[in-house]
């Protein structure tokens, strides 16, 4: 009977998620390239797929692992090839590879993740054509979106945007891998075609919106699609804050009286909220209710309790003095210009303003955009957890009271996700890693999905990662964070972290919900790209300014304006 051309070995081991595969050895007609169907196909390629048969059912994994050993074999006729006799042995070598199962082949031909039944040993281990691939997969481009090309080949990589968004998504890698690239990449492309897309980007570093020394603004995307903020123009006002946040902001919680500060704040904070709003005939009131009060009558709420004296100054009050690191506190905050735009506000005076600041902020202003992009370049590192916090939880909110959130969804894309969405520690991040945790617990429920950038995942929110169906992992290097990732992988396919650390720029392993099968591929470039580039050292350092304007560097630094 003749052999399929395909063949190229059977199986010798299964055990848990991984299967072994002795190659055909020289003697049985090994050849590392294979030509089939027009295409040169290498045999044991990392991160190709073959073909598992075993009667009827028929499995599609992927090459994870090859190496040979060598093999003695007595001299003897194989193959209808001679060999010299005279009863020396003939030195051959025998290829092995390790296969990751990743889903089944159904009787129609379509691929179907997931493994319902393990093959045997001896089943046959068969090469796939692209051509094969591509009808394997037909099913999986219907609404796909491509974002780049197999490292391998010159196919073209689709994600699925519904799998991709609502299951949320990470972007992990090291400094100088391509993330910029991937989410300019990845957002680019959705925006072209999505044009009812609705995305809010946190940009930490002004990579996606840098004005010259003319004033003129340049971004990857065009003004036509997005919208430009500076975080003091969107001013996001402390009366926004709800009791938690603003516990958190106003409250040092190692100082000894820190739970009667908790308190009374408490206390003053639903007097204030309900004594301001009474216009607005409202049937219930919370401590939380994001509606205006004055902060200058909370101050004096707390300064008028720290210095009451009874009985003609005879007595001290029962709070008297416990308030006198919050007062201390609140007074260097609201003293310091850097905290304007959230304790100063010009604009959000009253509690009718936060239809106007939702509008901005999600993209429905005049006129209305895709992408609204925030720029916290600007403001002091201290501060930008709580904006965070804002904004994740305006989100949020936004969908959660909107009936219409099925037909409105949300991407909140978080930027440097790692300084202010940390795994643990830090007290002052707790309301921003809530809000974050409760988007990715609850979010895709009400129509608003995450996507967390960072080069340490490690050191992310554990809850937020684990809750991530979706990861694009480009180039990582450090050891405890590929163990991590590994950790945070399907089970089956952690094996596939042992490529990280030898991915290209911009190249990406796509791993998830949104592709049917673990990916490695080059990222089409952004056009326009974001400004992330490195520093061209050695030219800026051969050809670069012999001066600068030193006053003006000053100038900019006393008014913290970029």
């Amino acid at each position: 009977m003749k052999r399929s051309n395909t063949l190229v070995g059977y199986i010798t081991e299964v055990s848990g998620g991984r299967l072994v595969a002795t190659l055909l050895n020289e003697l049985e007609g090994f050849q590392p390239v294979v030509r089939l169907r027009g295409e040169n196909i290498a045999v044991g390629r990392l991160g190709s797929q073959l073909l598992i048969r075993n009667g009827n059912q028929q499995v599609l994994s992927q090459v994870i692992k090859m190496w040979e050993e060598p093999l003695e074999t007595p001299t003897m006729e194989q193959n209808n090839h001679p060999v010299a006799s005279g009863g020396t042995n003939t030195k051959v070598r025998q290829r092995y590879l390790a296969l990751l199962p990743l889903g089944h082949i159904t009787i129609e031909g379509a691929f179907e993740r997931g493994v319902k039944t393990f093959p045997v040993t001896g089943s046959e281990v068969h090469l796939v054509s692209k051509q094969q691939l591509a009808l394997m997969f037909d099913r999986f481009h219907r609404e796909e979106l491509a974002l780049g090309r197999l490292s391998n080949g010159d196919i073209d990589v689709y994600l699925d945007p519904n799998s991709l968004f609502t299951r949320h998504l990470a972007i992990l890698g090291q400094s100088g891998a391509g993330k910029s690239w991937t989410v300019t990449s990845l957002l680019q492309r959705t925006l072209q075609t999505m044009p009812n897309a609705h995305v809010v980007l946190l940009d930490l570093h002004g990579e996606y919106g840098w004005r010259d020394e003319e004033g003129n603004l340049h971004s990857p995307f065009p003004e036509s699609v997005a919208r430009h903020l500076d975080v003091r123009e969107l001013e996001i006002p402390y009366w926004l804050l709800t009791y938690a946040e603003l516990v958190d902001f106003l409250v040092d919680k190692t100082d000894p009286t820190a739970t009667l500060q908790i308190a009374y704040l408490r206390d003053v904070l639903y007097s204030l909220r309900k004594k301001a709003n009474t216009h607005l005939e409202l049937e219930q009131l919370s401590v939380d209710s994001p509606v205006y009060f004055s902060l200058k009558e909370l101050y004096l709420y707390f300064k008028k309790a720290n210095e009451q004296q009874l009985d003609f100054g005879k007595t001290k009050g029962a709070l008297y003095g416990a308030f006198n690191n919050f007062l201390v506190r609140f007074q260097s905050m609201y003293n310091d210009t850097r905290y304007d735009f959230l304790l100063k506000p010009s604009k959000r005076t009253r509690s009718e303003h936060l239809e106007g600041l939702l509008r901005d902020f999600i993209g429905l202003g005049k006129p209305k955009r895709q992408i609204t992009i925030i720029d916290l370049s600007s403001i002091p590192s201290d501060v930008r957890p709580v904006v965070s916090s804002q904004i994740a939880r305006l989100a949020f909110e936004f969908n959660y009271w909107n009936p219409r959130r099925r037909e409105f969804p949300i991407l909140l894309v978080c930027e440097e996700a790692h300084q202010y969405l940390p795994r643990e520690g830090d007290e002052a991040l707790t309301a921003t890693r809530r809000a974050m945790e409760r988007i990715a617990k609850e979010g895709r429920k009400y129509g608003v999905a995450l996507c967390v950038v960072s080069q340490r995942p490690i050191e992310l929110s554990e809850t937020v990662l684990s809750q991530c169906s979706n990861y694009l992992c480009l180039r990582i290097t450090n050891p405890d964070d590929q163990a991590y990732v590994r950790g945070l992988m399907p089970e089956g396919e952690a094996d596939l972290a042992d490529i990280l650390a030898s991915l290209s720029r911009g190249e990406v392993l796509a791993v998830g919900d949104a592709t049917p099968l673990p990916t490695r591929f080059q990222v089409y470039p952004p056009d326009p790209p974001p400004d992330s580039s490195d520093i061209p050292l050695s030219q800026s350092w051969r050809n670069g300014p012999e001066d600068l304007n030193v006053a003006d560097i000053v100038h900019h630094w006393w008014q913290q304006k970029r």
